[in-house]
């Protein structure tokens, strides 16, 4: 058994790549629950790991942090597989689910894809849920997505921690490229990880650690560090969400990636911010080479990074 192993508490904890969020499946005598569900691209492989676990059994719960795509895209298939499973969102997302109002959910906005699917119940801070046979605590975690939640089990202290807490970092607090102040609610979400005091993450992406006290050092220096220079996150933003459309992809020609771009309202609403950052302001707004220059800038800040590569009219994904 390695140091991280939770199975023996009945946590299986199956770690994704970038593109699907990790999931954890909570397996207990009279209760199985899955949190979290990867991406849609990734919706069967989810189906096979939690089948070869169960075995014969049925899943009871799928139980979602946010509703990010990555973290939701395989409810779908998973309540197609288990019609009677219980799914439950974070409060404020539950009428948006059953509304499936588009307007509020992510997943058109920054070009991805999420089948529908059902929501039965919500759940919030202070609530308290079942996973297996652990009752774990719920705490609120703003900051990345105003609405995210935190899951925690006291008894052997592990936290669930999604995209609040990286080994090496945390996700894009998005609300700040909508122009929603929320840098100070990422640091308070920090604040809080450390009141809990947890021996163990199993964060949204990476491996599980614990050594939870330099993981929020550097978290901290990295909020504070986009906090005193706004235009590295709105960078960092921009390339993470071409990114994720490179990992999804893995090739697409800089044709194909420009219409894609001009057809995702996040990037077209963020195209000033972006001209100014990669020092584009004398492409005029609107015309043929706006997207297209603006998306050759982050393309090549992602080959600088070593993220992508090109191949004549390819952009092609590094892992």
């Amino acid at each position: 058994m390695t140091p991280h192993d939770l199975t023996h508490i009945g946590i299986h904890v199956f770690e994704r790549g970038w593109l699907s969020s990790n999931n954890i499946l909570c397996i207990g005598a009279n209760n199985a629950s899955i949190v979290d569900t990867g991406y849609v691209d990734h919706a069967e492989q989810t189906m096979a790991l939690v089948q070869h676990a169960l075995r014969e059994r049925a899943l009871d719960h799928i139980v979602n942090t946010h509703l990010h795509s990555d973290h939701c895209g395989g409810n779908a298939r998973l309540q197609e597989a288990h019609p009677n499973v219980h799914t439950r969102v974070p409060a404020p997302s539950l009428t948006t689910v059953k509304n499936w109002d588009t307007a509020r959910l992510t997943f058109e906005r920054t070009g991805q894809e999420c089948p529908r699917f059902a929501a039965n119940a919500s759940y919030g801070s202070g609530d308290t849920l079942w996973l297996g046979d652990r009752q774990w605590e719920v705490h609120a975690a703003p900051g990345h997505d105003p609405e995210a939640m935190l899951i925690f089990e006291p008894q052997s202290r592990t936290l669930l921690s999604a995209d609040a807490l990286w080994e090496n970092g945390l996700g894009v607090i998005f609300p700040e490229l909508d122009g929603e102040p929320s840098f100070e609610a990422a640091e308070a979400t920090i604040d809080l990880i450390a009141s809990l005091n947890p021996a163990v993450v199993i964060p949204g992406h990476g491996a599980l650690f614990s050594d939870v006290a330099a993981a929020i050092a550097r978290a901290r220096r990295r909020i504070d560090s986009w906090a005193h220079a706004p235009d590295a996150h709105y960078a960092y933003g921009l390339k993470v969400l071409v990114k994720y459309k490179l990992l999804s992809a893995q090739r697409i020609t800089v044709a194909a990636l420009s219409e894609w771009a001009n057809q995702t309202p996040y990037l077209t609403a963020l195209a000033p911010t972006a001209r100014r950052i990669f020092g584009l302001e004398n492409v005029p707004t609107g015309s043929p080479a706006d997207i297209s220059d603006t998306m050759a800038a982050i393309t090549a800040a992602l080959v600088r990074s070593g993220a992508a590569r090109t191949e004549g009219d390819w952009v092609i994904n590094v892992s």
